[in-house]
């Protein structure tokens, strides 16, 4: 088994060490754009060869699209193309994105469709690039699988089988149901966590000692700032709607806190609070 991973970073060379150690994967082939980022991932052994996307695609039984989903959108339909080519209905070509409508909708009609399938495994840290990679990224996390009735048996078994590897539990939903709840679970989080760092960073400008003071409830509020905007911002374009209704029911919510505490109203900012600390019944 070869496994192309195209994009070394934590998704993808996470990817690469577990499909590798855990056997799954007898070769892992790596196409890195970044020469810096190419010579860290081999540097580092992510891959057992850094080969350009074309020889990837030729080469792998699977080939993985771990990169920003400006550029996964793109490149899906090249590679499908290339399996046209050759006849290669056996390969299988998967994406690991955090949106899911326009990467679906981008090779709905093509005449190889089966041999994608949409995926996007829920684990990951604010940490980007090959030195971000590490071993275990993925047990006991969610994989959600998009529109998988659009994938060939054969195709969605061996990814089924591959993210099982990875210890991941799978999830199966329509892909614009997934652009709607990760707007919610994962989306509005880091917005609001920039958000909240340019907040700060604003007003740390006339008071020198915040940082100093800052705890780790501040540190694990605003960890998600730290996110490269070379991922987030095409996520953010691209799942538009949801997130701007997501964010408008935000700032609702930040009203009635606003409201309850400019009029010292006890009695209601500890109705919001025992409102919220209701999520304690969903995440433990």
């Amino acid at each position: 088994m070869i496994v192309g991973i195209v994009g070394l970073g934590l998704i993808g060379g996470s990817m690469a060490i577990d499909l590798k150690r855990r056997g799954f994967a007898d070769k892992v082939l790596g196409v890195e754009a970044d020469p810096v980022n190419a010579a860290a991932a081999g540097k580092m052994g992510l891959a057992d060869e850094i080969v350009p996307l074309e020889e990837c695609v030729d080469r792998s039984d699977i080939v993985v699209i771990a990169v920003p989903v400006g550029t996964a959108v793109k490149m899906l339909p090249q590679v499908l193309d290339r399996f046209q080519a050759q006849g290669a209905k056996d390969k299988i070509v998967i994406d690991t994105c955090s949106t899911k409508s326009r990467i679906v909708r981008s090779v709905h009609y093509h005449p190889y469709r089966e041999c994608y399938v949409a995926t996007h495994p829920m684990a990951g840290t604010e940490y980007s690039g090959p030195r971000a990679a590490m071993p275990n990224l993925f047990d006991g996390r969610a994989c959600i699988f998009a529109n998988s009735e659009e994938s060939s048996d054969k195709a969605l078994r061996k990814i089924e089988e591959l993210y099982g590897v990875l210890n991941m539990r799978p999830t199966y939903m329509n892909a614009d149901n997934h652009d709607v709840h990760t707007a919610y679970i994962s989306h509005i989080s880091h917005v609001t966590s920039f958000a909240l760092a340019l907040t700060v960073l604003d007003k740390e400008k006339d008071e020198k000692h915040i940082f100093d003071l800052a705890s780790g409830g501040f540190s694990s509020t605003v960890r998600l700032a730290k996110s490269n905007s070379d991922m987030w911002v095409p996520i953010l374009v691209q799942n538009r709607d949801n997130v701007l209704q997501v964010v408008d029911t935000y700032i609702d919510k930040m009203k009635e806190f606003r409201e309850a505490i400019d009029a010292c109203d006890e009695a209601r900012i500890e109705e919001l609070i025992h409102q919220a600390n209701r999520i304690k019944k969903i995440i433990r």
